[in-house]
Formats: C-alpha cells, structure tokens, sequence
C-alpha cells in the first residue's frame, strides 16, 4: 500500500515540458506565388534540454506531404520564440491535415530516455 501512495506522489509531482506550437487551428491562405498556400506558425520552446525541431505536413493518415519552409530543422534556444512560415502547393491543400513539430536530440545529447515531443496543429478547413 504503501508503495502504490509513494508512486501516486511521485506521478503526480512529476513535471513536463514541451514546447508549444500556435495557431491551434492554423489558415492556409493564398501567398504571394501562384498556386502556393501559406500560414505563419508561431513556435516556443520550453524544452531546456533540446534546441532543435523538425517540421512536417502531413494529412490524415499521417503520411508526409511535400511543403517548403526556411528550413525543415528549426533551432530554437530555450524559453526563444520562432515564427516561421509555411508553404503547401495548392494541389495539396486538400489533403493537408496536420502541421506537427518534433524534437530531436543530438547523440551526444540524449540523457535517460531522451523523451521526444511532438505537437501538431490541424489545418482550419
């Protein structure tokens, strides 16, 4: 019994931390090129222990759609802000589902487990 309360306490003492992603419901809207959607995505970075991010679109299987942005490896310092700007072809707009953001440690990096984050936002249709 008394095993089981220390874990309760222990669970519930116990903090997490990832970094956030904004808008929750992101627009694509036409961009300055023809045929090509765009949203600006605002990122933060709570995560002390990691410094760089993936991108990806991806629509409702989870399966890759292609896009383009500054750079599909986002570095991030801790407690730093990025917006950054994402473009998907207008004959992908449909299938777009989900824009999702993921951490990624450096080998040299990962203590314990090296927990991986991932957050995704979903397209507003």
């Amino acid at each position: 019994m008394i095993i089981r309360i220390l874990a309760a306490v222990g669970l519930l003492t116990t903090s997490a931390a990832a970094h956030e992603l904004t808008p929750t419901y992101p627009k694509l809207r036409p961009s300055f090129m023809e045929g090509v959607y765009v949203t600006e995505m605002h990122m933060w970075n709570r995560r002390s222990d990691v410094k760089y991010y993936g991108v990806g679109v991806f629509d409702k299987d989870m399966e890759a759609i292609p896009f383009a942005t500054s750079t599909k490896i986002l570095r991030l310092e801790h407690l730093a802000h990025l917006d950054f700007d994402v473009y998907v072809r207008g004959k992908d707009v449909d299938r777009a589902v989900y824009i999702c953001t993921w951490s990624k440690q450096l080998k040299q990096d990962v203590k314990g487990t090296g927990i991986q984050s991932k957050i995704c936002s979903r397209f507003e249709k």
